[in-house]
């Protein structure tokens, strides 16, 4: 089992395919959004696509939003720590 996209089944089915699916509980579905995270994570390592990067943001927003914040809430926090702690552009390395 892994967690889909909502319109995965609509294709699979166009496609000829009988997809067995089920909605998740609450509890299922956090659990089921950090397996994404890995998932996403390790499809950047093996591929080093930014289409993966950007499933990965996806899946992040989407767990933000299960914890109560919006994307917007999660880029003024994202902003504040830039402003605070800075970025990785300057690829510091500490040793």
């Amino acid at each position: 089992m892994k967690l889909i996209r909502d319109n995965i089944p609509k294709i699979m089915k166009e496609m000829g395919k009988q997809p067995k699916t089920h909605i998740a509980t609450e509890k299922e579905f956090e659990g089921a959004l950090i397996g994404k995270l890995d998932e996403e994570l390790k499809e950047i390592k093996e591929g080093r696509n930014v289409e993966e990067v950007a499933d990965l943001i996806e899946v992040a927003y989407t767990l933000a939003k299960e914890y109560g914040a919006t994307e917007e809430e999660v880029n003024a926090l994202r902003k504040q720590k830039n402003l605070k702690n800075g970025t990785f552009e300057k690829k510091i390395i500490l040793e």
